[in-house]
């Protein structure tokens, strides 16, 4: 299985949302609307991250 770099785009997106979730998680943000879905925001950051190396075209 090859693997290949995320487009900046994905990366940057994932990154968004990682750090989004692990922020709210830790309560240096206080997102109300976002509160119970840190972890899964944290998740779905590393999810799209993992999947996003191996697709070459995501």
């Amino acid at each position: 299985m090859k693997l290949s770099a995320p487009k900046f785009s994905t990366w940057l997106v994932a990154v968004i949302i990682g750090v989004i979730g692990a922020l709210q998680h830790f309560g240096v943000l206080h997102i109300n609307e976002l509160a119970p879905y840190s972890v899964h925001l944290l998740v779905a950051g590393f999810a799209l991250l993992i999947a996003a190396t191996l697709f070459k075209k995501l």
